[in-house]
């Protein structure tokens, strides 16, 4: 069942790595605005955009399987019919310890798989807003 209690919202909010796939370099846009916003509330950003190099002063990754650094969160930013793909590739990783999708966005029963495999899921909430709420 996909996290929806404060105290695991808040837990969650304590990592510090965010892979962001979706990342967005064109500022107006929910998908570069939260990311800057929890950038500039100290987490590490890590864009997954395979159409820019650069995103928020961070060099960009083609995917998740591309990035080198540890992920703790990776932020989903794609339409909803695509988050079983990254789940799979968050699945394909040993660091990954929650999904989380944006307002909107959801796939059950690719967050079943998640959490059949130890991996919290938050589905349909801006993670902006939750830390501006719960921090």
């Amino acid at each position: 069942m996909p996290v929806k209690s404060d105290t695991t919202l808040r837990e969650v909010l304590e990592y510090d790595t965010i892979a962001v796939v979706g990342c967005s370099n064109s500022p107006g846009k929910a998908a570069h605005d939260i990311p800057k916003y929890l950038q500039s509330h100290g987490y590490r950003i890590v864009p997954v955009n395979p159409f820019a190099d650069e995103i928020l002063g961070e060099p960009t990754y083609d995917s998740l399987a591309d990035v080198e650094a540890e992920i703790d969160v990776v932020d989903v930013f794609r339409p909803s019919e695509e988050v079983a793909g990254i789940v799979d590739e968050a699945l394909a990783r040993d660091d990954v310890k929650v999904i989380w999708t944006q307002l909107g966005i959801r796939d059950d029963d690719a967050a079943k798989k998640a959490e059949d495999a130890g991996i919290r899921v938050v589905q349909d909430k801006c993670m902006k807003v939750e830390h501006a709420r719960l921090v």
